[in-house]
């Protein structure tokens, strides 16, 4: 595969970091039923086609990154797994939400699909983390975790970079009373409305919230709905339509030689 569909982010001098997209060779499959998007730049294992498609456009990725990529198998938890080796490829070394390195020859990712996928650097102590933050780790505090394990590995909070990715925004993401009253009851931030005025939850405000209150120096958050926008995979879009799969987010600090440090 020649080419990644990606989206670049800027976490800093000396940081690759990304959002892959959908992709461009989406269309209707065998039958002309919509959604089955045969081409999109799923990273999603154990979905809809053979993993070795799969685990050669998570290569394609690593390619990208110049680096062997960790990947983990994600639970809706508060785990963070600290990276020493790249892993067994593409496929899942370990059970986790969050992702941290102080290696600069191994890159992160983080798969999702309408949850919060957060990618995070310190480029000057070359230490790099990730998030999947669904509803659930969102409340367990996945991304305070991360920040928590980059400072201990020798990262400065207000040196600290973060950027929010694509997920459901909060006025699409609607939820029972109930649900977002437990949740906005823990992490204010959240409490949403969706366009018809119905119960929601806005999980990327609610991670910059913690972000913020983490004491990263820099919070960026992208913006975009992956149920409103189709250059994202969405777990809820596929309902209407939508191809189905995984994006993921990515991020690596390169080699100190690499950067002109």
């Amino acid at each position: 595969m020649s080419r990644v569909p990606l989206v670049e982010v800027d976490l800093g001098p000396g940081v690759r970091a990304g959002f892959s997209t959908v992709g461009l060779a989406v269309g209707r499959g065998p039958g002309g039923r919509p959604g089955d998007a045969v081409s999109a730049f799923n990273l999603g294992l154990g979905l809809h086609e053979p993993d070795e498609l799969v685990l050669a456009r998570r290569e394609a990725v690593a390619g990208y990154l110049g680096a062997p990529l960790a990947w983990v198998h994600q639970v809706h938890g508060s785990t963070v797994h600290v990276v020493g080796e790249p892993g067994p490829g593409p496929r899942p070394s370990a059970e986790a939400d969050g992702l941290v390195t102080t290696r600069r020859d191994v890159g992160l990712a983080v798969v999702v699909a309408d949850c919060v996928p957060v990618l995070l650097a310190d480029p000057g102590a070359g230490v790099s983390g990730a998030a999947h933050a669904g509803r659930e780790g969102v409340v367990a505090g996945v991304v305070p975790a991360v920040v928590a394990a980059m400072v201990s590995a020798g990262a400065r909070r207000e040196h600290l970079r973060a950027f929010v990715g694509p997920a459901a925004c909060g006025r699409c993401y609607e939820v029972p009373s109930a649900m977002r009253a437990d949740v906005a009851a823990r992490l204010p931030a959240t409490a949403s409305r969706t366009v018809l005025g119905t119960p929601a939850l806005d999980l990327p405000a609610g991670v910059c919230s913690q972000l913020e209150a983490a004491g990263v120096g820099s919070v960026t958050a992208l913006g975009c709905c992956t149920i409103e926008d189709q250059r994202w995979f969405s777990h809820r879009g596929t309902s209407r339509g939508g191809p189905q799969g995984r994006f993921a987010g990515v991020v690596r600090c390169l080699p100190a030689s690499s950067t002109g440090t």
